[in-house]
Protein backbone atom coordinates (compact mmCIF):
# COMPACT_ATOMS: atom_id res chain seq x y z
CA UNK A 1 0.00 0.00 0.00
CA UNK A 2 1.50 3.37 -0.74
CA UNK A 3 0.81 6.93 0.36
CA UNK A 4 -1.98 7.42 -2.11
CA UNK A 5 -3.59 4.42 -1.04
CA UNK A 6 -3.74 4.61 2.58
CA UNK A 7 -6.55 4.96 4.76
CA UNK A 8 -7.07 8.03 6.62
CA UNK A 9 -5.86 9.30 9.90
CA UNK A 10 -9.43 10.75 11.38
CA UNK A 11 -10.45 8.00 12.56
CA UNK A 12 -7.20 7.26 14.64
CA UNK A 13 -7.28 10.81 15.79
CA UNK A 14 -10.33 10.66 17.00
CA UNK A 15 -10.08 7.33 19.13
CA UNK A 16 -6.68 9.19 20.37
CA UNK A 17 -8.40 12.16 21.68
CA UNK A 18 -11.34 10.61 23.01
CA UNK A 19 -8.94 7.81 25.12
CA UNK A 20 -6.91 11.33 25.86
CA UNK A 21 -10.11 12.84 27.55
CA UNK A 22 -11.38 10.03 28.97
CA UNK A 23 -8.24 9.48 30.66
CA UNK A 24 -7.65 13.03 31.94
CA UNK A 25 -11.53 12.94 33.49
CA UNK A 26 -12.93 15.43 30.41
CA UNK A 27 -16.14 14.92 28.50
CA UNK A 28 -14.95 14.13 24.71
CA UNK A 29 -17.40 15.99 22.21
CA UNK A 30 -17.72 15.97 18.31
CA UNK A 31 -18.94 18.66 15.62
CA UNK A 32 -20.49 16.87 12.98
CA UNK A 33 -21.74 18.25 9.36
CA UNK A 34 -24.67 16.88 8.36
CA UNK A 35 -26.01 15.12 5.27
CA UNK A 36 -28.39 12.24 4.65
CA UNK A 37 -25.59 10.20 5.69
CA UNK A 38 -25.73 10.65 9.31
CA UNK A 39 -28.29 9.40 11.70
CA UNK A 40 -29.00 11.90 14.18
CA UNK A 41 -31.99 13.81 16.07
CA UNK A 42 -32.73 16.01 13.38
CA UNK A 43 -34.84 18.26 15.85
CA UNK A 44 -31.17 19.32 17.59
CA UNK A 45 -28.93 20.21 14.46
CA UNK A 46 -28.60 24.08 13.92
CA UNK A 47 -27.05 25.65 10.48
CA UNK A 48 -26.25 21.96 9.13
CA UNK A 49 -23.79 20.75 12.11
CA UNK A 50 -24.46 18.83 15.63
CA UNK A 51 -22.54 18.55 18.51
CA UNK A 52 -22.49 15.31 20.14
CA UNK A 53 -21.27 14.22 23.95
CA UNK A 54 -19.66 10.64 23.30
CA UNK A 55 -18.81 10.24 26.87
CA UNK A 56 -19.23 7.13 28.87
CA UNK A 57 -21.51 8.45 30.75
CA UNK A 58 -24.19 9.85 27.58
CA UNK A 59 -23.43 6.79 24.97
CA UNK A 60 -24.58 3.31 25.26
CA UNK A 61 -22.37 1.03 23.36
CA UNK A 62 -20.20 2.92 21.95
CA UNK A 63 -17.99 2.34 18.81
CA UNK A 64 -15.50 4.15 17.54
CA UNK A 65 -14.66 2.41 14.08
CA UNK A 66 -13.09 3.55 11.05
CA UNK A 67 -15.70 4.42 9.21
CA UNK A 68 -18.45 5.06 11.60
CA UNK A 69 -19.45 6.43 15.08
CA UNK A 70 -22.33 4.42 16.67
CA UNK A 71 -23.69 4.56 19.65
CA UNK A 72 -27.02 4.80 21.71
CA UNK A 73 -28.05 8.04 23.27
CA UNK A 74 -31.07 9.96 24.97
CA UNK A 75 -32.20 13.21 23.33
CA UNK A 76 -34.64 14.51 25.63
CA UNK A 77 -35.77 11.33 27.35
CA UNK A 78 -36.04 9.28 24.24
CA UNK A 79 -33.03 6.64 23.58
CA UNK A 80 -31.81 7.18 19.58
CA UNK A 81 -29.57 5.32 17.75
CA UNK A 82 -26.57 7.65 16.50
CA UNK A 83 -24.49 6.38 13.27
CA UNK A 84 -22.10 9.31 12.00
CA UNK A 85 -19.16 8.36 9.54
CA UNK A 86 -16.35 9.38 10.36
CA UNK A 87 -15.66 11.54 7.59
CA UNK A 88 -18.30 14.20 8.61
CA UNK A 89 -16.85 14.85 12.13
CA UNK A 90 -15.41 18.37 11.79
CA UNK A 91 -13.68 18.38 15.11
CA UNK A 92 -13.25 16.43 18.25
CA UNK A 93 -12.55 18.27 21.72
CA UNK A 94 -13.19 18.31 25.42
CA UNK A 95 -16.08 20.30 26.93
CA UNK A 96 -14.00 21.05 29.62
CA UNK A 97 -11.39 23.05 28.01
CA UNK A 98 -11.78 23.45 24.72
CA UNK A 99 -8.87 21.10 24.02
CA UNK A 100 -8.79 19.11 20.98
CA UNK A 101 -8.34 18.92 16.98
CA UNK A 102 -10.56 20.09 13.88
CA UNK A 103 -10.66 18.45 10.82
CA UNK A 104 -11.51 20.20 7.09
CA UNK A 105 -14.71 20.43 6.55
CA UNK A 106 -16.45 17.26 4.09
CA UNK A 107 -16.75 18.68 0.48
CA UNK A 108 -20.36 17.64 -0.56
CA UNK A 109 -23.76 19.61 -1.34
CA UNK A 110 -23.63 21.47 1.47
CA UNK A 111 -20.37 23.26 1.17
CA UNK A 112 -21.75 24.41 -2.53
CA UNK A 113 -25.19 25.83 -1.07
CA UNK A 114 -28.06 22.82 -0.87
CA UNK A 115 -29.26 21.26 1.86
CA UNK A 116 -30.97 18.03 2.22
CA UNK A 117 -33.39 19.77 5.62
CA UNK A 118 -33.80 22.80 3.50
CA UNK A 119 -31.86 24.41 5.41
CA UNK A 120 -29.60 27.50 4.54
CA UNK A 121 -25.94 26.44 3.89
CA UNK A 122 -23.75 25.80 6.99
CA UNK A 123 -20.59 27.81 8.07
CA UNK A 124 -17.35 25.70 7.31
CA UNK A 125 -16.91 25.22 10.88
CA UNK A 126 -19.14 25.72 13.96
CA UNK A 127 -19.46 29.45 15.25
CA UNK A 128 -17.93 28.43 18.20
CA UNK A 129 -14.83 26.68 16.36
CA UNK A 130 -14.36 29.55 14.21
CA UNK A 131 -10.38 29.48 13.55
CA UNK A 132 -8.38 32.12 15.42
CA UNK A 133 -6.48 34.47 12.45
CA UNK A 134 -3.00 34.14 11.95
CA UNK A 135 -0.56 36.52 11.83
CA UNK A 136 2.36 34.32 10.41
CA UNK A 137 3.04 34.57 6.61
CA UNK A 138 1.24 31.90 4.47
CA UNK A 139 2.58 28.49 3.73
CA UNK A 140 2.23 26.34 0.53
CA UNK A 141 0.34 24.45 2.32
CA UNK A 142 -3.42 24.40 1.62
CA UNK A 143 -5.62 25.87 4.85
CA UNK A 144 -7.59 22.76 5.05
CA UNK A 145 -4.41 20.42 5.89
CA UNK A 146 -3.40 22.73 8.68
CA UNK A 147 -3.66 21.28 11.98
CA UNK A 148 -5.58 23.32 14.56
CA UNK A 149 -5.65 23.20 18.07
CA UNK A 150 -9.26 24.60 19.97
CA UNK A 151 -8.17 26.60 22.90
CA UNK A 152 -10.91 29.06 25.30
CA UNK A 153 -11.90 32.23 23.53
CA UNK A 154 -14.92 34.49 24.00
CA UNK A 155 -18.24 34.50 23.04
CA UNK A 156 -21.78 35.96 24.50
CA UNK A 157 -24.54 33.18 25.13
CA UNK A 158 -24.31 29.58 25.00
CA UNK A 159 -26.77 26.43 24.84
CA UNK A 160 -26.87 23.64 26.60
CA UNK A 161 -28.46 20.02 27.10
CA UNK A 162 -28.03 16.64 25.33
CA UNK A 163 -25.81 17.06 21.91
CA UNK A 164 -25.66 20.62 22.18
CA UNK A 165 -22.45 22.58 23.14
CA UNK A 166 -21.60 23.25 27.03
CA UNK A 167 -22.58 26.12 28.98
CA UNK A 168 -19.71 27.67 30.55
CA UNK A 169 -17.95 26.27 33.86
CA UNK A 170 -19.35 27.54 36.98
CA UNK A 171 -16.18 28.62 37.95
CA UNK A 172 -14.68 29.02 34.46
CA UNK A 173 -14.86 32.69 33.73
CA UNK A 174 -17.76 31.80 30.82
CA UNK A 175 -14.99 31.49 27.86
CA UNK A 176 -16.12 29.32 24.81
CA UNK A 177 -13.89 26.90 22.50
CA UNK A 178 -11.86 28.64 19.40
CA UNK A 179 -9.30 27.30 16.96
CA UNK A 180 -6.05 28.30 17.16
CA UNK A 181 -3.90 27.42 14.25
CA UNK A 182 -0.25 25.27 14.82
CA UNK A 183 1.84 25.17 11.67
Amino acid sequence: MNATESTSTRPYLIRALYEWCTDNGLTPYVAVRVDDSVQVPREYVNDGEIVLNISYDATSALQLGNDFIEFKARFGGKPREILVPVGRVIAIYARENGQGMAFPPPVDNLTAGASPQGLPPPASVPAELAPVPAAAPASSTPADDRVVHLVPGESPGSEGGDGNPPRPSPSGGGSRPALKRVK
